[in-house]
């Protein structure tokens, strides 16, 4: 295979695909590589139902059969098209249930030229746990992934995943069973919830939401709230936001028409019995809060093919460390500056905790990614590429913190119209951190003249002198890069600190 010119993708890697075959929809991801962070190169679905019927019929309705195999048809060439090295083919509920399910099998391993993995109940809860865990730092709740035919439930804290459970309770055949009648459909939703043991052990813990209709109502949830960050992974909603959302979508009073144009029509008829079944699931859990996550079986199944090695990789820092790669002009200055920083920090009463330290390193590993911008776009373009970079391992709040403190960076300490709305959803702490880290690579990046080598040896220290409080040495080999800019850069972020600091030249 000849080589892309390309220099924008990741060197070392091959492009693999997946192709999913539910029972609501049949998608086919292509991968940039099998890696920690994945970045998806090419992402297509149809909407094929392939659950319809199977609940009255128990087989899978011929028309929904010939556009599915439609489709594969069509993704066949598309992986190929894309360079795709390796095809996995997976498949859900419909198609081991349906009694016409094993003769589809057969046809779309003869279209796709790859053997289809049927996924049991309890591998699909498995993949979907691995999902949360491969895009969650240190997850702890249970994991709900609904589907068109089925519901998984399972247990997982950090690394560790419970035995899942899978429940008959998919939107497609909630909808069929029911005849379209809500209280029948939440009648069986409760017959098969009420021994679901899984649930009453994650009170006061997390609800991982996984799977398109759940998705969409946070989406719903999203625009009735004029949330100014369309990222649905990591979206989070209190259990008291959660009720109320899934009252509304269930007898709809204040969500406005034009809040359903970012959903498929085909989806729209499914979202109560949605939030019928994820109403049922969370009342009986009664957890603190629920994630909604955009990464599932797919991205599980894929992570589970990673040695333990690779699994063990920070995803967030991973992610950040390879677009430094592809788009900074020193990866090399930007690690130097994540544990510059590190050093610094505490010299201005900060005590960071865990997820305070990843969040700047990550911040200084995509402090320089917009450089090439007009200097006077610079700040806004790093602001947009982070706030809407498809992370991972990480809550909305720490993605406004990076965001910011990179815009800050490049635009000066103060607050405008571009940072508000990302003001607005991170905490007060992480707000004030962005202005400190901002606050530094302001000096970092003038001091070094955004290269490697000399930042590390510029250090910080108390100092002796009545009307200073902080000294940054320069040691003599650095002397001549005192200046008026430099020293003025210094002083905003005294300002912003409320220390006296200067620099220290050993001559």
């Amino acid at each position: 295979m000849v080589e892309s010119e390309a220099q924008g993708r990741l060197p070392g890697i091959r492009p693999v695909s997946v192709v999913d075959i539910g029972s609501n929809s049949i998608r086919l991801v292509v991968y940039e590589g099998l890696s920690r962070s994945p970045a998806m190169l090419f992402n297509e679905k149809v909407m094929c139902g392939l659950g319809k019927g199977i609940d009255a019929t128990g087989r899978m309705e011929e028309e929904s059969v010939a556009r599915a195999l439609r489709a594969l048809h069509r993704f066949r060439a598309l992986s190929d098209q894309a360079r795709a090295t390796e095809m996995y083919v997976l498949a859900t509920a419909a198609a081991r249930e349906a009694t016409n399910g094993a003769a589809f099998i057969e046809r779309a391993e003869a279209i796709l030229g790859q053997r289809v993995k049927i996924l049991s109940g309890e591998e699909e809860a498995y993949y979907s746990a691995m999902g949360i865990v491969s895009s969650y730092h240190e997850p702890d709740g249970v994991v709900g992934d609904l589907g068109g035919g089925s519901l998984e439930l399972v247990d997982v804290n950090g690394k560790r995943i419970g035995k899942g459970i899978t429940l008959p309770l998919g939107g497609i055949r909630l909808f069929e069973h029911s005849s379209g009648s809500l209280s029948k459909a939440r009648t069986w939703v409760r017959k098969f919830m009420k021994n679901a043991e899984v649930l009453k052990k994650g009170t006061g813990r997390t609800f991982y939401a996984v799977g398109g209709t759940w998705r969409a109502i946070a989406k719903l949830h999203m625009e009735m709230h004029n949330y100014p960050l369309h990222m649905m992974q990591g979206y989070e909603i209190s259990y008291d936001e959660a009720l109320a959302i899934l009252a509304e979508v269930i007898e709809p009073k204040n969500i406005k028409p034009s809040a359903y144009a970012t959903i498929s029509k085909s989806r729209r008829s499914l979202l109560p019995y949605g939030a019928v079944t994820m109403q049922e699931a969370i009342s009986i859990m009664q957890p603190e809060r629920i994630s909604f996550s955009a990464l599932g079986v797919r991205e599980g199944y894929l992570f589970s093919l990673l040695s333990e090695e690779e699994r063990r990789q920070d995803p967030l820092l991973t992610a950040a460390n390879e677009l430094a790669i592809l788009r900074a002009r020193s990866p090399e200055h930007a690690r130097e500056l994540a544990e510059w920083t590190g050093r610094l920090v505490p010299f201005f009463g900060v005590e960071e905790t865990e997820e305070e330290r990843r969040y700047r390193q990550a911040a200084c590993l995509l402090a320089d990614i917009s450089w090439r911008a007009h200097p006077d776009y610079r700040g806004l373009q790093a602001l947009n590429i982070i706030a809407h970079s498809a992370f991972t391992g990480i809550t909305h709040a720490g993605r406004a913190y990076i965001a910011l403190a990179n815009y800050y960076r490049f635009e000066g300490l103060n607050d405008d119209g571009a940072t508000s709305p990302l003001a607005g959803i991170t905490t007060p702490r992480l707000h004030e951190l962005a202005k400190l880290l901002g606050g530094l690579l302001r000096v970092a990046y003038l001091f070094s003249a955004s290269m490697p080598g000399v930042a590390r040896h510029l250090t910080l220290r108390r100092s002796s002198k009545p009307d200073i409080d902080l000294e940054f040495v320069v040691p003599a080999a650095y002397a001549d890069f005192e200046g008026e800019r430099l020293d003025g850069r210094l002083q905003q972020l005294g300002k912003l600190t409320g220390k006296k600091l200067a620099f220290s030249f050993e001559r």
